[in-house]
């Protein structure tokens, strides 16, 4: 019965959420990683079954190879894409939050830290730091020998870890830096908003050409602060689980305008990332399953 369509609809479906996650992680984009998963169903339905050994790391290999070919595509897009491209955001459930290396792992800091890899290079240190594969079963997801994807994973870790935050930070620290960032922000207090900014802090704002939107970064907490000052009073600020971490969502007149992402490194606000296009908003009117 193994090789039966309803054991491979079985297997799919227990995978799904880790399939999601692994493809969202290599492309930065819901909409992207959904359509990894209708190729990697279609290739899965003509696989024999009764010769898969591990059902998990065959369609892991499967997402993989197809999220690559897609992340080179995208990568294309991205550079004729308007003003700063972030990544879409996820609305999560808290037990993303709870499991501290998934959360990092698909938060708007370390994502945009893995667009810095090469395609290849994120591909391996996604399977490896984030899902444990070892180094056979990333070998074959990536087409390369267990001696290079060795090279590839020490080289991709060290270029991660210069550019990660220096500092972990818990979900209550998160939680109490968001909190004073909102209050800041709703009370236009400009030295309270600096008092949490970092000197440095970077502002990237995301509206695709559709919505209003800086089209080069915002650096320095001065005006940083200038602009974050300039928030309509009448905007609501509420604070949500976005991809596992604190974030707050802004709503006009009831309806979804921005998501604002921060990113924190000893005890500051260093990256300040506004998603403001409004078709990367979908996916945080109801929560997304991420799994490990």
């Amino acid at each position: 019965m193994a090789g039966t369509p309803d054991h491979a609809t079985a297997a799919f479906v227990a995978h799904r959420n880790l399939l999601f996650t692994v493809a969202y992680e290599l492309l930065g984009s819901a909409a992207d990683a959904e359509d990894v998963l209708q190729e990697t169903w279609m290739r899965w339905v003509g696989v024999d079954l009764d010769e898969v050994r591990d059902q998990r790391a065959y369609l892991v290999r499967i997402t993989t190879r197809q999220a690559l070919g897609r992340l080179r595509a995208l990568g294309r897009r991205k550079e004729s894409y308007v003003g700063p491209w972030l990544p879409e955001p996820l609305l999560t459930s808290p037990d993303v939050a709870e499991d501290v290396e998934l959360a990092e792992s698909v938060s708007m800091a370390m994502l945009l830290v893995l667009e810095t890899l090469t395609p290849t290079e994120r591909a391996v240190f996604v399977l490896r730091e984030v899902f444990g594969l070892d180094y056979g079963e990333i070998a074959e997801a990536v087409g390369k020998s267990q001696a290079a994807v060795r090279q590839i994973a020490h080289r991709a870790r060290v270029h991660v870890a210069a550019r990660r935050p220096r500092e972990p930070v818990s979900p209550a620290e998160s939680r109490d830096a968001l909190a004073a960032f909102q209050r800041a922000v709703q009370t236009g207090d400009l030295q309270n908003l600096l008092d949490i900014l970092a000197p440095d802090v970077v502002l990237l704002t995301d509206g695709g050409g559709i919505k209003q939107a800086a089209l080069a970064p915002i650096v320095g907490a001065g005006l940083v602060a200038a602009v974050l000052g300039r928030i309509d009073s009448s905007r609501s600020l509420l604070p949500a689980q976005v991809n596992g971490c604190p974030a707050l969502v802004v709503r006009v007149d009831g309806e979804l305008d921005t998501v604002l992402a921060v990113r924190l490194d000893g005890g500051l606000i260093t990256g300040l990332y506004a998603v403001r296009n409004p078709e990367k908003l979908s996916r945080m009117e109801r929560e997304t399953a991420l799994r490990r």
